[in-house]
């Protein structure tokens, strides 16, 4: 192991709290990362604007992002980034005329660059004592591994945030995207060797050192490591466009069936592995194939998307799940809903936002509700 142990390399605090001791780490102070399926109180986004990131299609991408909103504030606020107040005026109109309720809607001016606010903003965890207090992670954003100079200026957004929640933020001296990983609420985190052991990410830093930062930082106690991930993507291996877990012990794997597609032995692999993984008490995972919506090019068939249905956002009453316009997209729809059957399952079409190379997992991050108490 090297020099970077997380217990040698202290959390810090960003912002004045006297209730909380920085000097120990999350999991001492008793935080966790809940699985998505636990209650949210709002949903974060940013509203889409750069047509480098989607080529002659920003007002298709809008529809779509209006689409998203309608859906998910029916059952949870939508704290939504607008870069002024050109963008607010805007994205007023267009969502009024969808019938938004705006009383759910919380408004964040900032010139941020662009849309992957799973990425850059920060991961949410909550205290498993009584007063359940919300605290953010606010990892190192690097774009993926340096691939976007203009894009770094998100990495700002954790702290711009926490400028009106005020709330406790640890901020571990590690590279890290919100997509890269996925947790089961219980202690098992999912991830990728492709993604966190990327010498762009951190080169100086062990397997055994990242494990102990994800531990330290979002109370898990087992890691299931996948190899590669799908073709087109950008991130190095993201995991939600691969595998998500469902409940505590079911995991849904995106796979291919055609021997022939760039996909099948990578999407072979993880399944396989998956089928031989265990929980955090060493207990087999049911693991369910969830199809994929087979090669997906952009407006110039030169360039493959990262399209994938694994790409879903688990709402408090609904599952956000990206369509493709693609026979599959009915089949993922029905797996899905059969293991939500208590939330609606809703296709959005993401022909227009995968030419960004990503979609609603994407774009979005939840905000846990802690718990209220009498």
């Amino acid at each position: 192991m090297s020099n970077n142990n997380p217990n040698n390399n202290n959390t810090n605090n960003n912002n004045a709290n006297n209730d909380v001791n920085f000097s120990r780490l999350p999991v001492e102070l008793g935080y966790r990362m809940p699985a998505e399926w636990e209650p949210h109180d709002a949903i974060w986004l940013s509203w889409p604007h750069d047509p480098l990131t989607f080529p002659n299609c920003v007002d298709k991408v809008e529809s779509t992002y209006v689409k998203i909103i309608k859906e998910i504030h029916e059952s949870e606020n939508v704290n939504l980034f607008v870069k002024d107040s050109a963008m607010k005026d805007n994205v007023v109109n267009l969502l009024h005329a969808a019938g938004v309720d705006f009383a759910k809607l919380r408004f964040f001016v900032f010139d941020y660059a662009d849309v992957w606010f799973r990425d850059y903003g920060p991961t949410f965890i909550l205290n498993n004592d009584n007063k359940q207090e919300l605290a953010m992670v606010n990892w190192i954003f690097n774009a993926w591994g340096d691939k976007y100079d203009t894009l770094i200026k998100d990495k700002a957004i954790p702290q711009i945030i926490n400028k009106t929640l005020q709330l406790p933020c640890f901020s571990p001296p590690l590279v890290m995207e919100g997509g890269s990983f996925d947790v089961n609420g219980q202690g098992t985190l999912l991830t990728t060797e492709q993604c966190l052991l990327n010498t762009n990410r951190n080169p100086d830093l062990t397997r055994d050192d990242i494990e102990n930062y994800l531990k330290t930082h979002l109370g898990i106690t087992h890691i299931i490591w996948l190899k590669n991930g799908i073709c087109g993507d950008d991130t190095d291996g993201h995991i939600d466009d691969l595998a998500r877990f469902v409940n505590p012990a079911t995991i849904v794997c995106a796979y291919e069936d055609n021997p022939e597609d760039q996909n099948y032995q990578a999407l072979k692999g993880n399944y396989e592995i998956l089928k031989n993984a265990k929980d955090q008490n060493g207990n087999p995972l049911n693991i369910i194939k969830l199809p994929m919506p087979g090669p997906l090019l952009d407006d110039d068939e030169f360039t493959l998307l990262p399209a994938s249905y694994t790409n879903f956002y688990i709402g408090n009453t609904k599952i956000l799940m990206p369509t493709f316009n693609h026979k599959n997209d009915v089949a993922a729809i029905n797996i899905l809903q059969e293991l939500f059957p208590n939330r609606k399952v809703v296709g959005i079409d993401c022909t227009y936002l995968v030419n960004g190379y990503g979609t609603i997992h994407c774009i979005s991050q939840q905000q846990p509700k802690p718990k209220t108490y009498p």
